[in-house]
């Protein structure tokens, strides 16, 4: 069931007859307040923003090239996006459907499916653009050799 704080006044839903700087920040809060509580409320979300921390602390620490930075964000968002629709649908679907479904079942295997398809090509980007730095880096007799 809603809770007071996730139900949105329908005077804000109402479509705005002008532009209205107010609105639009007004939609940046909603937008942050999702964020928050995706980070807050799956666990998925905590494991892909420690593997965001790092893949930005490695290539912080490996000076990559900007062409390799839009790979590896392009990677991270697409995660993120992944998680986030994942997220939302199972919301909607467990709301839709408290009850066990098969057909909601199949929903929610799809939406997560989405998530492993792009963890697994975000993998692989990672490994492409960070790969060949980190071998050069141990293989240089950087004194991380054994």
């Amino acid at each position: 069931m809603a809770e007071p704080s996730d139900v949105i006044p329908a005077e804000a839903l109402a479509a705005p007859n002008r532009f209205s700087i107010a609105a639009r920040l007004r939609s940046f809060v909603y937008a942050w307040r999702g964020l928050r509580r995706l980070v807050y409320g799956e666990h998925n979300a905590r494991l892909h923003l420690a593997a965001s921390i790092a893949v930005a602390a490695a290539g912080l620490f490996l000076k990559i090239s900007a062409s390799d930075w839009r790979w590896l964000v392009l990677a991270m968002a697409l995660v993120w996006l992944a998680e986030a629709f994942n997220t939302a649908i199972e919301d909607l679907c467990d709301r839709i459907e408290p009850g066990f479904d098969k057909a909601i079942g199949r929903i929610k295997d799809m939406a997560a499916g989405a998530v492993l398809i792009a963890s697994v090509a975000a993998a692989g980007i990672g490994l492409l653009t960070l790969g060949p730095p980190v071998l050069a880096l141990l293989g240089s007799g950087s004194g991380l050799q054994p």
